[in-house]
């Protein structure tokens, strides 16, 4: 398939860069399975809570690197990671600063060692900067890091009996009738029993603090918006509580819509991004930058989420400090 030029807002310039990997052939953006999931986290102990990490936009490239991602702060925040021993770690994408070079991911995999150690399981969205370059280098280089992935651009987990994963493709449409929401649909119809919450994974957030004066790419998409409504008619139906976390603008943020919690976790080291917070917005703390990754636990019914920050990224070491805490509570199950 030929490349197309398709426009690209990165760091609040827009231009034209070659993004031959966007709205590729259909027959390599599908979930493998449309009644299950494609992946099944192994070994969790049921007898314990469920413990997820989810954060984004680490920007991996290489370390001299230190306009468009904080190599520093990206270094503190996977040694934290692991230390969490987390039962999986969910990145909403951005791990390259560069999709098109290997090199990047090559960055990644020194810079994470650590995870893969600790065999930590990673499963990651698909950014806008993953697919930065030609078709072949950019799904090339990212299921060469990922390779339990390959073919895949959206694909579901089940990280446990209760939490069921849809990690999703934003570089790809969400309108009505598309491939990728008739997937999610048959994804929500099929849930396995026992799943009490869904999590969403993407790079673009569906809800989002509007900004005066913002650029398209940050202040909430057509298509981030088509996937919302398509989500609040799709949760009246579905008997699990569904959590949203994106990244791409890089700071924090937290709402509560139409019954759903949306997220936006885009502090894993790329350039931060000053926010004017709406109302709207349940985060109304105004430290910047907010460095961070969020910590779930899934214990029965209950989900206990922590923002965790980097309290001083120049500070020659790191310190921590939670700034935001919450809790979702699983719905009844129906009654037979």
């Amino acid at each position: 398939m030929r490349s197309r030029w398709l426009l690209l807002s990165c760091a609040g310039v827009i231009g034209l860069v070659l993004l031959g990997c966007l709205w590729s052939n259909p027959g390599q953006v599908q979930g493998s399975r449309a009644d299950g999931p494609d992946l099944v986290r192994p070994g969790v102990d049921a007898s314990r809570p469920l413990r997820v990490i989810v954060y984004g936009d680490t920007r991996f490239t290489d370390p001299k690197e230190t306009s468009a991602t904080n190599p520093k702060v990206r270094r503190w925040l996977v040694d934290k990671i692991a230390e969490e021993k987390p039962d999986a770690v969910v990145v909403s994408g951005d791990v390259p600063w560069r999709g098109g070079a290997a090199g990047d991911y090559d960055e990644y995999l020194v810079e994470t060692k650590i995870w893969r150690d600790a065999h930590l399981f990673v499963y990651p969205a698909l950014g806008n900067h993953e697919l930065i370059g030609f078709e072949h280098p950019c799904l090339e280089n990212w299921w060469r890091v990922f390779p339990e992935l390959r073919g895949l651009r959206w694909y579901s987990v089940r990280l446990s009996g209760s939490v069921y994963l849809l990690s999703l493709d934003s570089n790809s449409s969400f309108l009505p009738n598309s491939p990728q929401i008739d997937w999610i649909r048959s994804q929500l119809d099929h849930l396995p029993s026992g799943v009490r919450f869904v999590l969403f994974d993407l790079h673009h957030p569906p809800v989002v603090d509007v900004q005066a004066g913002g650029d398209w790419s940050h202040n909430g998409r057509p298509n981030e918006h088509a996937l919302a409504e398509f989500l609040a008619q799709a949760h009246e139906k579905t008997h699990a509580r569904f959590i949203v976390a994106a990244g791409h603008v890089h700071n924090y943020e937290r709402f509560y819509k139409d019954g759903i919690v949306y997220l936006v976790s885009g502090g894993g080291g790329g350039r931060p991004y000053t926010v004017v917070r709406t109302p709207a917005d349940l985060y109304q703390n105004n430290d910047f930058p907010n460095y961070h990754y969020l910590k779930f636990i899934f214990e029965g019914n209950k989900l206990t989420a922590t923002m965790i920050r980097v309290a001083d990224p120049e500070a020659s070491a790191p310190q921590w400090e939670e700034k935001d805490h919450f809790e979702v509570q699983a719905a009844e199950p129906p009654s037979r």
